[in-house]
């Protein structure tokens, strides 16, 4: 597995990550759109830890500055 993340777009997805947290904490979302945002908020979160994005491989995108 080839990282193809670069490290604006993980801090990127991170903060993305952090609104949606506190949005959820703070209660000003709820029910379905808090487990949709909820679903896409850890899939940031593990995509950013990681460094490499499935949805980039399948496109054939890198945001990596030293991609091969």
């Amino acid at each position: 597995m080839q990282k193809n993340m670069g490290n604006a777009d993980r801090a990127i997805r991170l903060a993305i990550v952090v609104v949606i947290a506190a949005l959820y904490f703070m209660g000003t979302i709820s029910g379905t759109l808090a487990i949709i945002l909820g679903i896409i908020a850890l899939a940031f979160l593990v995509t950013s830890l990681i460094g490499w994005c499935p949805t980039y491989r399948i496109l054939g995108l890198s945001t990596r500055r030293n991609a091969p």
